[in-house]
């Protein structure tokens, strides 16, 4: 499995090709990612502090899990894939929605994906891998909302656009009245 190449797309999730990850990124060319949020039985979502050294958006914080298909994978199995590396251990993921979205980093690199949308339940034993997270925590959806108002810096830019969205779907889910206008 090649996992320095991304599936280069349309808006419609088309794939046009293939690149290689970073040059895509230095490009910002349109490419399939994958976005997973996870719950615990309260309610509570993960999230995950980026180590320091990923090539962006290192220490912000985050959904559970995020990445890029492997060419030739597909994207529910690398879903699974990735909870494993990143996280240490793996659960049900259901597909919600997807969304595209274009976003600069100062260091010169621009996100442009095609993201594709999972949510699952955990409630077990959690395992980061420190080349990936350098912290967890679940915390309630309203003090996500808050903090994302008060301290937007502290998140990363998809998360901040994925964030109200998850909060629609959460909101059935639970049966919860809305958190944010």
């Amino acid at each position: 499995m090649d996992l320095t190449q991304v599936i280069l797309v349309d808006e419609q999730d088309n794939a046009l090709g293939s690149c290689e990850k970073m040059e895509a990124h230095r490009k910002g060319l349109l490419h399939r990612a994958f976005s997973v949020f996870v719950f615990n039985r309260k309610g509570e979502m993960l999230l995950q502090q980026r180590a320091m050294h990923k090539y962006h958006s290192g220490g912000l914080w985050t959904n559970a899990c995020c990445s890029h298909p492997a060419l030739g994978e597909s994207t529910q199995d690398a879903v699974h894939r990735r909870l494993v590396e990143e996280m240490g251990f793996d659960t049900p993921a259901q597909k919600l929605f997807d969304f595209v979205y274009l976003a600069g980093f100062d260091n010169g690199l621009t996100e442009y994906e095609f993201d594709h949308v999972y949510s699952g339940e955990y409630n077990g034993e959690i395992r980061c891998n420190p080349d990936e997270v350098m912290d967890y925590c679940y915390k309630p959806m309203q003090a996500i909302a808050e903090s994302l108002q008060t301290r937007p810096g502290l998140y990363t830019a998809w998360f901040q656009l994925a964030f109200p969205k998850i909060e629609n779907w959460w909101q059935q889910q639970y049966g919860a009245p809305a958190l944010t206008d």
